[in-house]
């Protein structure tokens, strides 16, 4: 049975992304929106000029330190956060030392986000699709463009290479 967990910190209010954000401290994808200067009230209310990372995604924004940013900047293969813009980045927890003590901090991972591309379909001899098929194939489509979008088994294909284009 699958357990959802809920971090004490997600129970209050922060303005920021933090480690506590993450569903089941699990990593998260996100696209960055923009990413400006802005002055930030830490939470001793002290008022201080902070990078902040705002994302397409319906999350908080993220403060970004010197680490995330050269990370963000290998990523990307940017410095510029003008064209950081559209960029997008996997986020996750590490633990860290910070403040004297161990802490859980948001770290944007040191590589591109494997982004989940729609699964190939799979399809069956004789069904709609695969008559579908069969006729695109017959109108001039290839079997690559077929194989694009659907899995077919070898046997599938040995009898898919055979059909020929019906002229006109």
């Amino acid at each position: 049975m699958s357990e959802t967990l809920t971090h004490w910190k997600s129970q209050f209010n922060y303005d920021w992304l933090g480690a506590y954000s993450l569903p089941d401290g699990k990593d998260i994808i996100l696209t960055i929106r923009e990413a400006k200067k802005e002055k930030v009230t830490g939470m001793n209310g002290k008022k201080e000029e902070c990078l902040v990372c705002y994302f397409s995604e319906n999350v908080k924004p993220m403060i970004i330190n010197k680490t995330n940013c050269k990370v963000i900047t290998k990523i990307l293969n940017t410095p510029f956060l003008e064209k950081w813009a559209g960029g997008t980045i996997q986020v996750g927890a590490s633990n860290v030392d910070a403040f004297g003590e161990k802490v859980d901090a948001l770290r944007v991972r040191p590589f591109p986000p494997k982004l989940n591309k729609p699964e190939k379909e799979k399809v069956a001899t004789g069904s709609v699709a695969w008559n579908g098929i069969v006729t695109a194939l017959q109108s001039g489509y290839t079997l690559e463009q077929a194989q694009t979008k659907y899995i077919f088994t070898k046997e599938q294909i040995k009898e898919l290479i055979n059909i020929k284009p019906i002229s006109k």
